[in-house]
């Protein structure tokens, strides 16, 4: 390969390969990358279209187009970009991304009219460096503008355009040239003129001027050589001036022509777009966004489509049994669903028209948005080589980030639902426990009262009467609890609960605790370690003597009539800690901090009474005062429940006045 290069250094800077959509690409692309290497730059491939590459066919710009794919696997950022100037598109582009050199095929022979590409580069980028890359010896004999036949999009022959073409303009000759006698010759010429406009705009460029010089043959050579001699200056002048205006409206209205079909295919797309959009907008279900989905891509893509949603371990679940009976949902393999997955796995799209698994039939899209990946888009077309062009991949990418926004939207819309069902059922339950607290506390605490005067009543009772006075005492007790637990839960949830912030001393709270629990620890040892001169705290004295409450109770239901319980006070990092263990049977593993949800017990079948709302209790009361609760099994045998206060900066005690310096005023 012979390589001409204008700079033997390129510098440190990003490489840019500037492609033509002809056959000298490969070569452009690959001296690009052997430049990038060694430095390890980064490097670029683009392809500026116009009107000049699209008469390159149909089939150059595919090749090209699958010439940046490879080079996107190869590490390139490739780019198609739209310009009538390519020159100053591609200087444009290579100062955005700070490229420092560019490479390009050495064109063949270029219009004499117009300046070479690589010097209209370089007067749109002064400090690029270039480097020529010598063209395929195939590509030396085809112009690089000019007049060129185009390649139709509907496939025409070049051969039978020209014919069409030259039929046109004799057909013309036929009606307009025994009209002569009657019309001047100029007249006469506009009616060919006419004839070139519409070919034009039917056949192209070329054909536009083979039939301007047809025209003007016949009108030559039918013309009465009194009426219209060549030999004469103003009628060469007419022939300069008719093929003139002949090329230039054939330019102009291929031109126009080009640009219409790209307005087209614009709207077309932005239309689909729009529709997918505003469909996907009312789905409030997920079949509905599948069903949507598919429809639109059957509809813009000739394409079978499936979506792949994840499971809650990050799997991807096989379509829906009742999908695979839809005509747009296609069959996927145990590999396709390989290549999903790792399209899920790597978000990153995958199979056809791709670099990883470029032989596989479908197209897997990740459907990113906008918190995370909501699945796979599999698309199968009937023309993997439409997948190459741009316009069609940049509306398929747009397809599935559509898609995902919506799947995300649904995902939401149901857990706001569920949400709202839950509120509802909390706000529901809490209600009901409000109103069951109120109506049981009165007579339970009537109940209380009457059994406790029952066991003191004089003369005493027998002794099985006792008995049986005290059991009455005790469940009533148990059950007056446990509705203030439940009246104390409503409370909490509903935010009804105000703190009476005191700054006080923890001894006093623990004593008042103890005291209450008495006949709930029965037999039980208690201990306390609590050192002197603890600092003030500033908490609720009712409400935190609740939370120790429960701690003691829960002690003396969890534990053997004889064990010990210890309370235990101490200052450590900022904090107050107070701990409440016991030497039981302790808590059951791995669901220390569970304990601590709403209804939630030590052992969910026992003959213990309660419904599981002391601890949740205390953590509720110790939170609101800016703490924390935690609990764990000793090292030997039982639980130990902690709860921690932030202690604060007491307020200053009030100074004592003192006598001690006393003076005698007998001394005086």
């Amino acid at each position: 390969m012979q390589n001409s290069e204008s700079t033997t250094s390129s510098g440190c800077g990003a490489v840019c390969a500037v492609l033509r959509a002809d056959a000298s690409d490969e070569r452009t692309v690959a001296r690009a990358a052997q430049l990038a290497a060694p430095s390890g730059a980064p490097w670029h491939a683009v392809l500026v279209e116009n009107a000049q590459t699209r008469r390159r066919g149909e089939a150059a710009r595919l090749r090209t187009l699958e010439l940046l794919r490879q080079a996107h696997g190869r590490g390139a950022v490739t780019a198609v970009l739209e310009g009538r100037d390519a020159a100053a598109v591609a200087a444009a582009y290579a100062r955005r991304h700070g490229c420092a050199t560019a490479v390009l095929a050495r064109e063949a022979a270029a219009a004499r009219w117009q300046a070479p590409f690589a010097r209209r580069l370089v007067r749109a980028a002064p400090g690029l460096d270039l480097v020529e890359v010598a063209a395929p010896a195939d590509d030396v004999a085809a112009p690089s503008a000019g007049l060129a036949p185009d390649a139709r999009p509907d496939g025409a022959p070049a051969r039978r355009r020209y014919l069409a073409a030259v039929g046109a303009s004799l057909a013309t000759a036929l009606v307009a040239l025994p009209l002569l006698p009657l019309l001047d010759v100029a007249n006469v010429g506009m009616l060919f003129l006419l004839t070139v406009v519409l070919v034009a705009i039917r056949l192209g460029r070329g054909p536009a001027i083979a039939a301007t010089l047809v025209g003007f043959c016949a009108l030559v050579l039918a013309a009465p050589r009194r009426q219209y001699d060549v030999s004469e200056f103003k009628y060469t002048v007419a022939l300069a001036v008719m093929l003139a205006v002949g090329w230039i409206t054939a330019r102009l209205t291929s031109d126009l022509r080009e640009q219409a079909q790209a307005a087209i295919g614009r709207e077309a797309r932005t239309r689909a777009l729009y529709e997918f959009a505003r469909a996907l907008s009312v789905a409030l279900q997920t079949e509905q966004v599948f069903e949507i989905t598919r429809r639109f891509l059957a509809r813009s893509f000739d394409a079978r489509a499936a979506i792949l949603l994840p499971d809650d371990a990050g799997r991807l679940r096989w379509p829906e049994p009742g999908c695979e009976a839809d005509e747009r949902a296609p069959v996927l393999s145990v590999l396709d669903m390989a290549a999903a997955q790792w399209t899920f796995d790597h978000a990153a799209p995958a199979g056809a028209g791709t670099s990883t698994l470029p032989s596989n039939p479908y197209l897997y899209l990740p459907l990113l948005a906008p918190m995370r990946s909501r699945g796979v888009l599999a698309v199968r077309v009937p023309d993997v080589a439409a997948l190459l062009v741009p316009e069609r991949r940049e509306l398929l990418d747009a397809f599935a980030a559509l898609a995902a926004i919506a799947l995300e939207r649904v995902h939401y819309v149901d857990v706001a639902q569920d949400a709202v069902v839950r509120m509802e059922g909390e706000r529901l339950r809490n209600s009901l426990l409000a109103a069951l607290s109120h109506d049981l506390r009165t007579p339970l605490t009537g109940l209380v009262g009457l059994s406790e005067s029952l066991t003191l009543s004089r003369p005493p009772l027998a002794a099985a009467q006792m008995e049986l006075a005290h059991a009455l005492r005790d469940e009533a007790r148990r059950m007056s609890t446990l509705v203030a637990n439940l009246l104390d839960m409503a409370r909490i949830q509903s935010g009804g609960v105000k703190l009476n912030l005191q700054w006080q001393v923890i001894e006093e709270t623990i004593g008042s605790a103890l005291h209450a629990c008495r006949w709930q620890l029965g037999a039980r040892t208690v201990g306390t370690r609590i050192p002197r001169g603890l600092p003030l705290v500033r908490f609720d004295a009712t409400l935190l003597e609740r939370v120790l409450c429960n701690l003691l109770e829960n002690a003396g239901k969890y534990t053997p009539p004889h064990a010990t319980v210890t309370v235990a006070a101490c200052a450590d990092d900022g904090r107050l800690r107070v701990t409440v263990s016991d030497d039981g049977p302790g808590l059951p593993a791995g669901r220390e901090d569970a304990l601590f949800e709403k209804f939630v017990r030590g052992q969910q079948e026992s003959n213990i009474a309660g419904v599981g709302l002391g601890l949740a209790i205390c953590r509720a009361i110790v939170e609101a005062h800016g703490g924390g609760m935690r609990a764990w099994n000793l090292p030997d045998a039982g639980a130990c429940f902690e709860l921690s206060l932030p202690l604060g900066e007491p307020p200053p005690l009030p100074e004592l006045e003192t006598n001690d310096t006393r003076t005698d005023q007998h001394e005086h």
